[in-house]
């Protein structure tokens, strides 16, 4: 928990991990273990898990504490931590929130509670809540409304920011660009916001952003990386190389629903030893695996190496 005393620290391509499973459906965590080290060899400035692209719906509070202290151990103080533990349930929230901060996580990523669709005001007792029961935790919200149906807006989270002292950032993934400008600017560029549309990560470096949590950064974390660091170093052209360059992938990863066509790219590159999703999500449709075979191959130039990560049986 290095940087929880300076969760300004925490910037750049905060990879958020796909959940490996096993064939059977277990949670793999040699699988988890491996791509946390291949994360890291790969340059990510930080690593997340239990977003929406690690399939924590799908997961029990026990598996989802699991795997955040198989993460921890395996980060250990070498980047921030910053896993989901948000539920729908405010006792699960504080729950797992509690768990992970034992582990020594950096951060919490808290997503807006989903299927209720609380009012504003619901919204901010919900964050205030949990930032009063872990006053020495940082608190950063995650706004998803296409998966949750409910939008935090920028008048809320500059309200929670206002009354929370360690409420310090919200990830936002949310295509109305115009939103997160308006929530930069209702609480100044010390509230640390990351994206979590890919093909706005760029983008909201220009306004001050603290960098994104992007899916891309599980088939292409160095680039991911790259295109921060090339952006703050003054290069944008290279950044602008790197956004465009992703495309392809970034297409790939929703040819359908997130994760199934990432995972099946790490199982045939041979970083997991299985692709599994578990229901409802389905793997790869025939017609869809075609489409991820292509965009692979177009963006194939983008995809970090894994030399010295592979797992037995696999490459």
């Amino acid at each position: 928990m290095r940087f929880r005393s300076d969760p300004q620290a925490v910037r750049g391509s905060i990879a958020p991990l796909m959940t490996p499973f096993t064939a059977g459906g277990a949670v793999d965590h040699d699988g988890l273990r491996n791509l946390v080290r291949w994360q890291l060899a790969s340059g990510s400035h930080g690593i997340s898990i239990g977003g929406s692209t690690g399939e924590p719906g799908s997961q029990t509070v026990a598996e989802r504490a699991a795997a955040i202290r198989t993460v921890a151990a395996e980060v250990g103080d070498r980047v921030p931590f910053v896993p989901g533990t948000g539920s729908a349930k405010l006792d699960e929230t504080l729950e797992l929130t509690a768990l992970a901060r034992d582990e020594g996580i950096d951060a919490a990523l808290v997503i807006t509670p989903y299927y209720a669709r609380p009012t504003q005001d619901a919204l901010f007792v919900w964050y205030r809540t949990i930032c009063r029961e872990f006053p020495d935790l940082p608190i950063v919200a995650y706004n998803v409304p296409s998966r949750t149906a409910v939008d935090l807006a920028p008048e809320t989270v500059a309200r929670l920011y206002r009354s929370c002292e360690n409420f310090v950032g919200i990830k936002e993934t949310t295509k109305d660009f115009e939103h997160f400008s308006r929530v930069l600017h209702l609480c100044g560029r010390d509230l640390l916001v990351w994206s979590g549309i890919e093909l706005l990560c760029l983008p909201l470096l220009a306004l001050g952003g603290a960098g994104f949590v992007s899916a891309t950064a599980n088939i292409a974390p160095a680039a991911c990386a790259e295109m921060y660091t090339a952006w703050q170093a003054g290069d944008h052209e290279r950044a602008r190389e790197l956004h465009y360059g992703l495309h392809p992938l970034v297409d790939l990863l929703f040819v359908e629903t997130n994760p199934a066509p990432g995972k099946w790219v790490l199982e045939h590159r041979g970083l997991i030893a299985s692709g599994h999703v578990r229901p409802p999500l389905i793997p790869p449709t025939e017609s869809g695996l075609a489409r991820i075979k292509d965009l692979m191959a177009e963006g194939a130039k983008y995809l970090s190496p894994v030399e010295g990560f592979t797992v037995e049986g696999k490459r």
